[in-house]
């Protein structure tokens, strides 16, 4: 599936939910920055996007602050205690990771924070997985799978002697089960009902067999990248205690799953999640002990704490601290490929999902596609990346990213966006949108347009300054808009209540195209789509792609959807991002990026490695992949995606401190980057 808060920055520490303040371990007292959804998806109306091996995930990173900026930096070039090596052979070997955002729910049929993934692949298996290389299927809990000629049946041979945490046996009735609450289209089909399109009837006639009747092909078969949970522990929950069953550790007790580790403490919303490793498991016991999740409420004092070690992980930093940390003693960073999108998206017309019709307050101009096509050329993507993104992406075009190259579709070259103010105006001219006499433009009957109401997330520094760019365009085409900033958890409320006309935000594209894609279904208006967008014809090529036995046909079907959503413009895609991470080389070695190479190395699509990483000193070969970070032959600095030199105009970080001022001056810059006019930047 594909996933979405100002929070001021302590000069020192951060409040924490009951109002003490830690500096060295800051931890949140709001509701989640990531996409912040703590109801059911479409049930309850919230609109999600998760981040992780399993659909979508939204990428939300905190305001920058200046002061923690600077700290960063004078951490960076100060004499600092050097962090003991990974523990010895009679210690806990733990692996701390930081984050900057919480779980929303450890619920696999609730949850659409990308974090909230990331617990169930540590805590449950899945029967298909995803391989390193390149994220296609692979065999997880099934060994195997065969179809029938007319793709209709689908049989999944199960692998023997996996158990759960508890001990009881984990069988193919466990994956029919779980794949049957979903089918039966309570809350559990909020969020995986879409890999199971098609199916009619999902059987385990032993303990080793599962089989799928469809009713037509399914494209995205054997794609099933769906928690199985324990029968035995689930199969008292109705339809309403699932909605609310938070599927955390009580009384002492861990959570009982299948997967690598054992989430043995945290609560959704919390500071910390600890894991600790499950000897049993059926690929072979973890090489650490445990995995400990700590919250920041920035990634400024995140990485400030992996230089101090506190942490031996950070993920999605930024590409400026990226630089910082690149030179630095022990520490291994790199911008890894993203194949995600950001967006600005509109309000193309919300309405009641039950009556059809109209809710919220959305400006008209907006339903109107050729508006909403127009303001593409109102936007200087190039300058978007080289100042918003630090030069660390690309600029983007449709929903599907440049990754998977089979299903991209490229808008012609006399048609692609450009910024281009008078093509821009020109086009809204065509519409019937003119300049009055006062130089603002109009409806086509006259009327105001009246003030666009633009939104952006407050704790994602790129939501703000895209937004912010955007409104002073569309002043130089004659369009008035206001800015306001929110919390991701309010900004899902607006969103649902139709109360906005555009706001920024990106998603996490998956392997197969087919859950992005549906997101911008009329079916989807109240659940996962949030522009609130329709078009029949769209839904007609989505149901074509989705049971498409030929690649070739269903490839052109996913091109045309792309180009009905370029032409249509319920989305202005802005860029293709990277996602920055670090991690203590002198701790721990052995990370293969997905895809392999050039990918990320946690928040992938599996848990590969989890199980896969260890202690330096026990690195070795690290079990024959040639391709990982710290293993005999590999640099534990090598490796990463894109060049985090590319498009940057901050300066090389010197040990020494003589570029410590041009590293200020452009942390400065980035943080006040939002109150400069566009010619100030330009």
């Amino acid at each position: 599936m594909a996933g979405r808060d100002v929070v001021p920055l302590p000069l020192s520490g951060e409040v924490g939910k009951n109002g003490g303040v830690d500096p060295a371990h800051p931890v949140v007292g709001v509701r989640p920055a990531y996409a912040v959804r703590n109801v059911l998806v479409g049930l309850l109306g919230r609109v999600g996007r998760v981040r992780g091996g399993h659909g979508a995930h939204r990428t939300p990173r905190r305001a920058a602050a200046v002061v923690a900026a600077i700290g960063l930096v004078a951490l960076s070039l100060s004499s600092l205690h050097s962090p003991a090596t990974a523990s010895a052979a009679d210690e806990k070997v733990t692996f701390t990771v930081g984050i900057t955002n919480e779980v929303d729910s450890f619920n696999p049929f609730l949850g659409i924070e990308a974090e909230s993934y990331e617990m169930w692949a540590l805590t449950y298996d899945y029967m298909i997985t995803y391989s390193m290389a390149d994220m296609s299927p692979e065999p997880g809990l099934a060994t195997d799978w065969t179809t029938s000629d007319d793709g209709l049946t689908w049989t999944f041979n199960i692998r023997e002697g996996v158990t759960w945490s508890d001990g009881e046996p984990l069988t193919a009735a466990d994956i029919a089960f779980t794949y049957n609450r979903i089918l039966d289209g309570g809350p559990e089909s909020s969020s995986w009902g879409s890999y199971l399109t098609s199916v009619t009837k999902i059987e385990a006639p032993d303990a080793t067999h599962v089989v799928l009747t469809l009713e037509k092909p399914n494209a995205v078969l054997p794609l099933l990248p769906i928690p199985i949970v324990p029968e035995h522990v689930w199969k008292d929950l109705s339809e309403k205690d699932v909605k609310s069953y938070s599927a955390e550790p009580k009384d002492g007790e861990p959570v009982v799953g299948s997967g690598p580790f054992r989430l043995v403490e945290g609560t959704a919303g919390g500071s910390t999640y600890r894991f600790e490793k499950n000897p049993d498991y059926w690929q072979g016991e973890p090489h650490i002990d445990e995995v400990v999740f700590r919250v920041y409420k920035s990634d400024d004092p995140m990485a400030q704490a992996l230089i101090k070690g506190e942490i031996d992980f950070a993920d999605d930093i930024t590409p400026l601290q990226v630089k910082a940390l690149e030179d630095q003693d022990g520490i291994t960073a790199l911008n890894g490929d993203s194949p995600g999108f950001d967006e600005i998206a509109f309000n193309t017309g919300a309405v009641d999902t039950e009556s059809g019709d109209p809710i919220g307050d959305g400006n008209p101009a907006l339903q109107d596609p050729k508006f909403r096509h127009a303001l593409g050329y109102a936007l200087d993507l190039d300058q978007i990346i080289d100042k918003v993104y630090q030069g660390a992406g690309l600029p983007g075009d449709t929903i599907i990213p440049p990754a998977y190259s089979t299903w991209k579709w490229d808008p012609p070259e006399d048609e692609a966006f450009t910024f281009d103010l008078d093509k821009a105006g020109s086009l809204l001219d065509e519409a019937g949108y003119t300049e009055g006499s006062d130089g603002k433009r109009t409806m086509p009957d006259g009327s105001p347009i009246g003030t666009l109401r633009l939104f952006a997330r407050s704790e994602n520094k790129k939501s703000v300054d895209t937004m912010d760019y955007f409104k002073e365009w569309l002043g130089e085409l004659g369009i008035d808009a206001e800015l306001t900033t929110m919390e991701s958890n309010k900004l899902t409320n607006v969103i649902l209540d139709g109360e906005f006309d555009a706001f920024q935000w990106g998603w996490y594209v998956e392997p197969d195209p087919d859950s992005m894609l549906s997101y911008m279904t009329c079916d989807q208006r109240g659940g996962w789509s949030d522009s609130w967008y329709c078009n029949p014809e769209y839904d007609d090529l989505y149901a074509q792609q989705n049971g498409a036995t030929d690649q070739t046909e269903r490839a052109d079907a996913v091109h045309r959807m792309q180009e009905i959503l370029f032409a249509d413009s319920p989305y202005l895609v802005t860029a293709y991002n990277t996602i920055g991470e670090a991690f203590r080389n002198d701790r721990f070695a052995c990370f293969q990026p997905q895809p392999d190479p050039g990918g990320i190395l946690l928040f992938q699509y599996g848990v590969h490695n989890y199980l896969n990483i260890r202690p330096v000193a026990e690195a070795g070969d690290c079990d024959g992949v040639s391709t990982a970070l710290g293993a005999e032959g590999v640099s534990a600095s090598a490796g990463g995606g894109s060049d985090s030199d590319e498009g940057s105009n901050t300066a090389v970080l010197v040990v020494g401190g003589i570029v410590l001022g041009a590293l200020v001056v452009g942390l400065g810059f980035w943080a006040l980057l939002r109150r400069s006019s566009v010619a100030d930047r330009e």
